[in-house]
């Protein structure tokens, strides 16, 4: 064999070396973030997520949509980020999203604060159970719920019985924060400070927004953080 022959088979031996090394590292690489999404669908383990790549959070949402089969609700005061929370984790979920709110509105042609204006708390709380009633059809969806939504009776029970609730928990200082920024959209703190209305509000309506099966504390931190909590815990 000539010289230049066998410099031309060394370099081939070599190249198809180097590719037999990336690919055991690739497959590596891919039994590593399968068994974090393992660990994790199992509730074992809150996703980092400086260790998991897009692909791996695609499949482990994938997994976690075939175990759902029935709405999932989001109950809890205002200001515990219900609407964004909820339209993130139907995003990750690859579910459809509603709010209970917008729904209302839509269906009424007014704001919120124009139907308690109008027609007050009592005629307003009726529409909303019809429109709750109206979302919660059995197919899987994420809605978010107006803070007082599961105070009615008839609209927790359908909640509980026909949904997967989830209250979602904040402190007053996180909420008083929050609630500030659409002060004027909130007619339960018209004419209050927020601060002592939404004390009293917890104060009342926490131990009925706790026979919600799941329990997620939303913090002072960026909205994912909540929905890493939730994943985890429907994961369970």
């Amino acid at each position: 064999m000539l010289d230049g022959d066998r410099t031309i088979e060394r370099r081939q031996h070599e190249h198809r070396t180097d590719d037999d090394h990336k690919d055991d590292e690739e497959d590596q690489n891919r039994a590593r973030q399968l068994g974090i999404l393992q660990e994790f669908i199992c509730g074992a383990l809150l996703p980092d997520p400086g260790r998991l790549c897009i692909a791996p959070a695609a499949m482990t949402c994938a997994a976690l949509h075939d175990l759902i089969h029935r709405p999932i609700v989001l109950v809890g005061l205002m200001g515990a980020g219900k609407s964004t929370v909820g339209r993130r984790l139907a995003h990750r979920l690859h579910l459809p999203f509603a709010d209970s709110d917008h729904e209302i509105e839509e269906a009424a042609g007014l704001s919120i604060a124009e139907m308690f204006e109008k027609y007050g708390e009592a005629e307003f709380r009726d529409g909303e159970r019809r429109v709750i009633a109206r979302l919660i059809d059995g197919s899987p969806k994420v809605i978010a719920t107006g803070g007082g939504a599961f105070m009615n009776e008839q609209t927790r029970t359908l909640i509980l019985e026909k949904a997967t609730a989830i209250w979602l928990d904040a402190d007053i200082e996180t909420l008083v924060e929050r609630v500030g920024r659409r002060a004027g959209s909130r007619p339960l703190l018209n004419g209050t400070d927020p601060r002592e209305k939404l004390k009293a509000l917890a104060e009342a309506r926490n131990p009925i927004y706790a026979l919600a099966p799941i329990h997620i504390h939303s913090k002072p931190l960026p909205h994912d953080s909540t929905v890493d909590q939730i994943m985890k815990a429907l994961g369970r």
